[in-house]
Order: C-alpha cells, then sequence, then structure tokens
C-alpha cells in the first residue's frame, strides 16, 4: 500500500504536473500498439521487398551473380545389353541403369547489364566437374545407347521420297552407321564426333546448318552460354522479381499455338516473388525444356538448418495428352504419349521426348516395353522445389528430368528396318542442391520468425503498457480524489466553533447593571 501510495503520488507530483498527461500518454500507446498489430507485416514486407532488389553491389545481388553454393548432378544412363538381339530377333530391349555418375557444378552470371526498365541482362556460366568419390564409376565407362544423330536422321526421313530414304540407307551402309554406338559416359554427355554431323557440315546449307560439330546430350552447357537472359530485378515491381522478360531477346516462344504456351514469363528455379502462398501456381523456364514447367503446393517442409518453407512440384497431369496441353502439339494428334513431352520443335527437329525419371506420372506401357527400368517411386523420381515463401529463395530442390528417344520404323532403311517404334530412354539426371550456407539460412530463418515475434512485441506489448498506463491513471486519479474528499469531511468535523460572547463594556454588560 505504502509504495503504490508513492507511485500515486508521483504520478500527480510536480513530474507529471497534469493528470491528463499520463491518461494521453496510455492511449497513444494503445493506439500504437493497435496500430503495430495491424499494419507491422506489412512494413516488414516492405523492408523485406527492398533488401530482395538485385541492385549491384547489395548481398543480394551478390548472391545471385555468384550463387554461395555448389549443386551436384547425377546422371544414371541406361545401357542396352541385348542390342543385337533387339534389332536381329525382335526382342524387348534389357536396359542396365547405371550410375550415379555426379558432377558438380559451379553457377556465375556473367556480363551482369543493368537496365533502366528495372531488368538486368547476362549470360550463363556453368563449370561442371567430375567428382569420381561420389560416383558409382568413372565417366570412361563404356555404355550401349540408341545411336541418337542416326535414329533422329531415319526417323525424319520417314515421310521423304523414297530415293531420298535408300540414298541415306547407302551413306550409313558406307560410313558403317548403326543404330547402336558404344560410347563412354563422358563422351555421350559433353560430346563425341559424329560421321554424320560431320557429313552435315559440308552437304547442310548454311540455313539448316547445327550449330555444333559434336553430338552430346549436355554438349555445349559447360561454360558460358551464348544465350542472353534479361530478367527483372524487382525494382519496379517486386512481384515480376526474379522472372524472365526475355530470352535471347524474345519475349515469347516460337513453337506452340498460343501466347499462354509460348510465353518465358518464368524463373530459373533459384529465386522467386516473395511472400509466395499455398494457394499460388509458380513457373520455372528452361530453354531445353521448351516450355513454362508450372509447380504447385505440396506439403510444408523444414531444412535442416531450421527454415520453414513450402514444397512445390509439378501437377500430375503437366505431361498429360488432354485438351489442357493441346497448345503443345501444333501438328496435331497423334501428340506424344501421356507422360511424356515432345521437344523436338526446339531441338532441331530431332524426336527428343522428356519425361519425370523411370516414367513417372507416364503411361506404363512405356515402361513395359523395356526390360530393367523399375517402377517410379515419387520421393526418387519426383520434381521439387523447397521455397521460403517469405524471400522466395529456394532451400532446397531436385529437377528430375529423363531425356528419350521415339524411334520410329523406316522400312526401306535396312539398319532401322526391324526397329519397331518405341520410345527408347537414354538417361536421367537430378540437379539440384541439399542445404544453402549458414549465412543464407541464417536470414532466412529471420525472415521467418522475427515477423511474428515483431508483431506480438510491438503490437500487444504497446497495447498491454497502454492499457497499465490507462488503469494506473484512473486508479491514481480515484484515489486521488477520494483523499481530497477526506481531507475536506475531516477538515468540517474538527473545525472549532466561534467562542461564546463574554459579557464586557463591548456588549453593552456594564451598562445594563448599572442600571
Amino acid at each position: 500500500m505504502q509504495g503504490r501510495d508513492k507511485l500515486c503520488a508521483k504520478l500527480t507530483s510536480a513530474f507529471l504536473r497534469k493528470w491528463w498527461f499520463v491518461l494521453a500518454s496510455a492511449v497513444v500507446l494503445l493506439l500504437l500498439g493497435i496500430t503495430c498489430a495491424i499494419f507491422v507485416s506489412s512494413w516488414i514486407r516492405m523492408f523485406i521487398d527492398h533488401e530482395l532488389v538485385l541492385r549491384p553491389g547489395s548481398m543480394t545481388f551478390e548472391w545471385w551473380a555468384r550463387p554461395p553454393v555448389r549443386p551436384f548432378v547425377h546422371v544414371y544412363v541406361y545401357n542396352v545389353t541385348n542390342a543385337d538381339e533387339f534389332l536381329n530377333n525382335g526382342s524387348k530391349p534389357v536396359l542396365d541403369e547405371l550410375g550415379p555418375y555426379v558432377y558438380s557444378e559451379e553457377w556465375e552470371k556473367v556480363n551482369i547489364t543493368d537496365n533502366e526498365n528495372g531488368t538486368l541482362s547476362f549470360h550463363y556460366k556453368r563449370t561442371y566437374t567430375f567428382v569420381p568419390e561420389l560416383s558409382a564409376g568413372p565417366d570412361d565407362d563404356s555404355v550401349v545407347v540408341p545411336n541418337i544423330p542416326m535414329l533422329s536422321a531415319t526417323s525424319q526421313s520417314k515421310h521423304a521420297a523414297r530415293f531420298l530414304r535408300l540414298a541415306m540407307a547407302s551413306i550409313m551402309d558406307i560410313l558403317k552407321i548403326k543404330p547402336f554406338v558404344e560410347v563412354s559416359v563422358g563422351q555421350l554427355l559433353w560430346g563425341y564426333e559424329d560421321p554424320l554431323l560431320k557429313l552435315a557440315k559440308d552437304v547442310v546449307s548454311k540455313e539448316q546448318k547445327l550449330p555444333y560439330e559434336e553430338f552430346g546430350l549436355f554438349y555445349g552447357k559447360n561454360g558460358t552460354s551464348p544465350d542472353v537472359v534479361t530478367m527483372f530485378s524487382g525494382a519496379s515491381d517486386i512481384t515480376k522479381y526474379g522472372i524472365f522478360q526475355r530470352y535471347n531477346h524474345r519475349e515469347r516462344l516460337p513453337h506452340w499455338s498460343t501466347d499462354e504456351c509460348n510465353s518465358i514469363a518464368g524463373s530459373d528455379g533459384s529465386i522467386f516473388p516473395p511472400h509466395i502462398t499455398r494457394n499460388d501456381t509458380i513457373a520455372v523456364y528452361d530453354k531445353d525444356l521448351c516450355r513454362l514447367l508450372p509447380l504447385r503446393y505440396l506439403k510444408d517442409v523444414e531444412s535442416k538448418a531450421g527454415v520453414q518453407g513450402y514444397r512445390f512440384t509439378p501437377p500430375e497431369d503437366v505431361f498429360a495428352n488432354d485438351e489442357h496441353n493441346k497448345c503443345f502439339c501444333p501438328s496435331g494428334p497423334p501428340c506424344a504419349p501421356n507422360g511424356l513431352f515432345n521437344v523436338s520443335l526446339c531441338q532441331y527437329d530431332s524426336p527428343i521426348m522428356l519425361s519425370f525419371p523411370h516414367f513417372y506420372l507416364a503411361d506404363e506401357k512405356l515402361r513395359e516395353a523395356v526390360e530393367g527400368v523399375s517402377p517410379p517411386v515419387p520421393d526418387k523420381h519426383r520434381l521439387y522445389i523447397d521455397i521460403q515463401p517469405e524471400m522466395g529463395t529456394a532451400m532446397q530442390a531436385r529437377a528430375r528430368i529423363q531425356i528419350n528417344l521415339a524411334v520410329s520404323q523406316v522400312v526401306d532403311i535396312k539398319q532401322v528396318a526391324n526397329f519397331p517404334d518405341i520410345v527408347f530412354p537414354i538417361l536421367w539426371f537430378e540437379e539440384g542442391i541439399d542445404e544453402l550456407p549458414e549465412s543464407v539460412s541464417s536470414m532466412l530463418r529471420l525472415a521467418t520468425k522475427v515477423p511474428p515475434i515483431a508483431r506480438a512485441i510491438l503490437g500487444w506489448g504497446l497495447c498491454a503498457l497502454g492499457v497499465l498506463l490507462i488503469l494506473l491513471a484512473v486508479t491514481c486519479l480515484i484515489r486521488s480524489s477520494h483523499r481530497q474528499s477526506t481531507l475536506r469531511l475531516e477538515g468540517h468535523a474538527v473545525a472549532k466553533p466561534p467562542p461564546p460572547k463574554v459579557p464586557g463594556k463591548e456588549n453593552g454588560y456594564e451598562l445594563n447593571n448599572r442600571r
């Protein structure tokens, strides 16, 4: 009681002078707390947006230009073990999945130009290094695979004049070109001399000439890409942060039948616009995929560093042969089988079909046409990206794709006369990262945990302090008012009555006695 009286006395002392100052301060704190509770999340979002913008010299720019992570590429090759029996006897091809053959990858953006319209133009530079200690064998292991340049040429000649097909058969006889080749894993990936490509270099017109002299499924990817990429930096519109505006000076692809399918407005998979929700559909664009790959929310995840995020993965009908994907079949049916995507229009008419590994989400008949491909397992063969939603940063990723060759039988070319119409799996690979560096993870943790804590402290803390001051001020005023009333009552109770009149000369007492 004594301490409370001292506090109330202090509030009503000359230190504050006016009780209304305390009450007004309490009301201000209460209003400020309510304002913070409502708007602090928006303020933090504005701060995050400002810091995310890719400005030369900023921390996020350095992380973007030279990512502090080293992704790994795991390659699995389907080795054909019965090539002769398949060609001569029509046996079902028997495949032996070899791998993984692991390559570390260094990312970098070079020749960066900061444009005035809120975009950045640059080139990708990727350097791949074989990692023998993580691999199942050296990358000079020999494998037997379909001869992709030859089978592409024969498939393209299926509807050509018969004498051209016969001429092609004669040329292949002279050059001793066979439907299957034995090459090393490294050659299959990074390139080897092919007699057909060498011949095409001399006889094909300049307009039709291929931009490479060797064949390799990853040919030309090791080094600085010639492709010019233009990406939104977020400076003018944060909702387009990390989204491609142009690719090789094109705003759209030329291959498909609608503008929507020709769009390149997607991310490269490393950064996305911030403040992602579970209801959002995000998109990734890759030149080799020839389209945007939509990704939808799958589940909540937490990284090893304790960062909360969302896992996004392609919908199950992404490569479905249905009305939704009709625009990707501009020549009309027959289109790619269910679960495959035909990229021949952007791969120089080579009949390349992309799918997920082990024909995941594809027609079961494709896997049953060969032996040695086990049933797909979603956790091993699904493509996914884990994203920290507030900052739009990829925390973990697995880009998993299988490369297949759609082979057509051509009876006039004796080398493939017995080759049935089949989708032949060549290899599949997964590219991705397991964990971000601690410096990046700590910042992502702050973006996840600080907003709710700040909202609670600033909002509810200020409100509680304001209410406490209001109650304290009102209590002190009531006690002060009660004390003043008590003092007045006590003053009236002890007041002395006026002194009685004493007879004297002043009041005429003596005069009356004399009378």
